[in-house]
């Protein structure tokens, strides 16, 4: 991990079928966003978790997990010691977002960066729909094939082959 509680920490990362958010990213990351403490946090597409359990670390109220594969997050929220924090759900990310009635004070979706154009269509109009009122959503897709959002975009920023957008809901 890059900051908190838990800087310094190692998490598990399977060897292939996972493209985690590198470290110099997570960082810039939660710069631009500043303060997550206390934040109702979804990480969708969470492979190994590394970006909800990077909000945790730094101060987030709980996580809640999605991935279709949920092994390597589940193993990184234990040998965290933070499951009291973190619910991890084994579904795909759009089915998740239709059936949820939660509401989340932040969003951090790494989708695949080669499913971006069949995904965009159904994440476009879900990921809103669960924002709390002055909720952010952090994008992570590719700089050639960019994921955007239907919300006020408030920042981007690329980095090597990463474009992050920082978007923001209406309070």
């Amino acid at each position: 991990m890059t900051g908190g509680e838990l800087r310094g920490r190692r998490l598990h990362v399977p060897s292939k079928g996972v493209r985690p958010t590198t470290g110099m990213v997570r960082e810039a990351v939660f710069s631009i966003l500043g303060s997550v403490e206390g934040a109702r946090v979804l990480d969708l597409f969470a492979g190994s978790g590394a970006l909800g359990v990077e909000a945790l670390s730094r101060g987030a109220a709980e996580a809640t997990f999605v991935d279709s594969h949920t092994g390597a997050v589940e193993r990184n929220v234990a040998a965290l010691d933070l499951a009291d924090r973190a619910s991890v759900i084994r579904s795909d990310a759009v089915r998740f977002l239709r059936r949820t009635a939660e509401s989340f004070d932040l969003v951090l979706c790494d989708p695949p960066y080669r499913l971006a154009d069949r995904l965009e269509g159904d994440l476009v109009h879900l990921i809103p729909e669960g924002l709390a009122p002055g909720g952010r959503v952090m994008i992570e897709s590719s700089p050639q094939r960019p994921l955007e959002l239907e919300l006020p975009l408030a920042t981007e920023r690329e980095y090597g082959d990463t474009l992050i957008r920082l978007y923001r809901s209406e309070p």
